[in-house]
């Protein structure tokens, strides 16, 4: 069986759930045969890779996609990209995906300014990434940086009982409606569980399995009442999550609530955020930053 979130990738700007606003800019690049090196963050899920991909198709153009969480070093850049952007295309403008370039190294992506010009003439960057502040600023003034807002949960419900309908699915609006209300607005993530939750072709939904999305406040009102660390680490386990991105954006926005050190914390959540990046189990790094946390 196909991935949904391959099978059902939209196939042209019509088709893209996305940003209206954004989509529309993007028309009107198309219309007049130009494009400017772009820059398109948002949230994970949203449709950023399937614009960029979309862009390519569309213009018909000759590309090199990269996903720079895999090749985020200088080695990339030397060996691949500089070789594909002086090489001659078939079909007149070549666009390079650089997909998650919040990845980049500081040195990769201060390479990347020069390569952009030396190329300009030839060559056009499509980059992705979660989070623009880890873009340095030369290279966010080389790009128009569009923000990708999420499509509202009615569209994206509307998305996927299309999808349903189409695979002859036999589900209830509750359970749907449950997918779609604990992974949005990552529609990659929904279309992953919808399919992982098939049996026969039918819906068969674990609701033990989906992320508790009031994890990140529980983790709040944990350190505001100073429980021990093995409770909190309790809260995050029966939640199901595995990506923590969001809990960083919580504990910032919160930190009133649980410390007076307001200071101190913020430093605390910046370091670890950082590191998060880098680290390989991700839930070790949460946890060492929420003892940190408690000892405030």
């Amino acid at each position: 069986m196909d991935l949904f979130v391959e099978k059902y990738r939209p196939q042209d700007l019509d088709g893209f759930i996305g940003d209206q606003t954004v989509r529309n800019k993007i028309q009107e690049y198309l219309k007049e045969g130009t494009l400017q090196n772009l820059l398109l963050f948002g949230p994970a899920g949203t449709g950023k890779t399937s614009l960029a991909k979309l862009i390519v198709k569309q213009l018909g153009a000759d590309h090199l996609y990269i996903n720079a969480s895999d090749e985020r070093g200088i080695d990339t850049i030397r060996d691949k990209i500089v070789p594909f952007a002086s090489s001659m295309g078939f079909n007149g403008l070549k666009v390079v995906i650089l997909d998650e370039s919040d990845y980049l190294t500081a040195q990769a992506q201060a390479t990347l300014r020069n390569v952009i010009e030396t190329f300009s003439s030839s060559c056009r960057f499509i980059f992705t990434c979660n989070y623009l502040e880890r873009i340095i600023s030369p290279l966010q003034s080389r790009c128009v940086a569009f923000g990708i807002t999420p499509p509202s949960k009615k569209e994206v419900g509307q998305h996927i009982l299309k999808i349903c309908e189409s695979e002859g699915i036999d589900y209830t609006k509750e359970d749907l409606g449950q997918i779609i209300l604990t992974h949005y607005p990552d529609i990659r993530k929904i279309l992953n569980t919808l399919q992982g939750s098939l049996k026969d072709k039918k819906l068969v939904l674990d609701t033990k399995s989906l992320k508790n999305t009031e994890f990140e406040n529980q983790v709040v009102q944990g350190l505001k009442n100073k429980i021990n660390l093995t409770e909190i680490r309790q809260i995050i386990a029966d939640s199901g999550a595995t990506q923590f991105e969001s809990l960083f954006r919580t504990l910032y926005d919160n930190v009133e609530e649980y410390t007076t050190n307001i200071g101190d914390a913020i430093v605390i959540i910046a370091q670890y955020q950082y590191e998060y990046t880098f680290v390989v189990d991700k839930e070790i790094c949460i946890a060492a930053m929420l003892n940190k946390l408690l000892k405030l």
